[in-house]
């Protein structure tokens, strides 16, 4: 098959959807790759590796959307790339179109076929695909966030680590999965005091275990979420429902209650955010301030890391690809109910139904869909 890895042009999209070392494991199993004129360049790749691993250079985009039977990028398709996408090609990446109703509408006229890396799952319901960049995006939160306490960002003047004889700021984050556990890592290492709300009693015992007394487990159903956010320095939104847009825990009327430069980071922006005032920014410009709290919305924060980001990503994404490139897609996706779990949309029709319901479209099941 002609795979085609386009230069991501989202604003700060660093990433690349393929490595040079992903390009060799595909030329080796016989697939032509097509990769576009310094698209790896700012995470650290050279043309010059991917034309030793068997990559072909184009100068334009336009050439890859014409001739790939497969599409592989890092986020979602830009207002630009979703008008070169044709008919019957695959497209392979981060969509998160529950949040996306104009380009969930540019997908279903494409009569494309679109693999959504974030709805892919495995054997224990979770989803490998999106585990990795969660974990960077879970880990750069914290950063981002004791970055964003200090004064000359607007913050409240606070190291997050305190010092010696001042304690450490009060760190609270809302949900428990990969996004959560990654920022409490660096947290706890930064020694600040860790509040971590999920619902699950099971999910918190396992964290316990993971991080003993340096966290303490809130049962979501069991605590009293504005006194909590009264006492917090740090707000980190982790939460996550696959494929739909992420609830608004946090209202407006909330933030009455938070500390004066006290910083949300929003991680689940991607999904629309799990705070009602959240909306997303870009590494460029990333803040903003509602009611004197900093807002941190960057809705591709691994984007920031973009060689740590693509090593990750390409080694969970890598061979689920080898796979489409090596089958086709109807025999890869039918022979995996959990790789099936990322088709959203497919030839017109939406066929996740998370996303279905949200824009009012009808669902059609993704197993029958491929049988067209």
């Amino acid at each position: 098959m002609k795979i085609g890895v386009p230069k991501e042009i989202k604003p700060q999209e660093n990433r690349i959807g393929l490595t040079p070392e992903s390009v060799k494991t595909l030329v080796s199993e016989g697939h032509e790759v097509i990769v576009e004129n310094n698209g790896g360049f700012e995470a650290g790749f050279e043309n010059e590796q991917y034309i030793k691993a068997g990559a072909k250079i184009t100068n334009d985009a336009v050439d890859i959307f014409n001739d790939a039977q497969i599409i592989v990028k890092v986020k979602e398709p830009q207002k630009s790339e979703v008008e070169m996408i044709r008919e019957n090609q695959i497209v392979y990446t981060y969509l998160h179109l529950a949040a996306a109703k104009e380009l969930t509408e540019g997908l279903i006229k494409s009569k494309s076929i679109n693999i959504a890396y974030e709805t892919v799952t495995d054997n224990n319901g979770r989803l490998p695909l999106l585990a990795p960049m969660s974990a960077v995006a879970g880990r750069m939160s914290v950063q981002a966030g004791a970055h964003c306490l200090e004064k000359n960002q607007n913050g409240r003047g606070l190291l997050l680590g305190g010092a010696p004889g001042v304690t450490g700021a009060t760190v609270v984050i809302l949900g428990g999965g990969v996004v959560g556990e990654n920022a409490a890592v660096i947290a706890t290492g930064m020694q600040a005091k860790v509040h971590i709300v999920d619902k699950s009693e099971k999910r918190l015992k396992q964290l316990t275990e993971m991080f003993g007394d340096k966290i303490i487990p809130e049962r979501s159903d069991k605590i009293d979420l504005t006194k909590l956010l009264s006492e917090a320095d740090l707000l980190v939104g982790g939460v996550l429902i696959p494929g739909a847009e992420a609830p608004k825990l946090v209202t407006k009327e909330m933030l009455k209650f938070m500390k004066r430069g006290s910083v949300i980071v929003d991680v689940a922006i991607d999904q629309g955010g799990c705070v009602e005032t959240s909306k997303p920014t870009t590494h460029g410009d990333p803040t903003y301030i509602v009611d004197d709290v900093v807002h941190y919305c960057v809705a591709n924060m691994p984007g920031g890391v973009p060689r740590t980001s693509t090593l990750a990503l390409n080694n969970a994404t890598l061979p689920f690809l080898v796979k489409l490139a090596n089958k086709g897609y109807q025999r890869a996706l039918g022979e995996d109910k959990h790789f099936l779990a990322g088709l959203n949309v497919h030839k017109g029709h939406v066929t996740y139904k998370a996303v279905a319901d949200v824009f009012g479209h009808s669902f059609v099941e993704p197993g029958e869909a491929i049988k067209n």
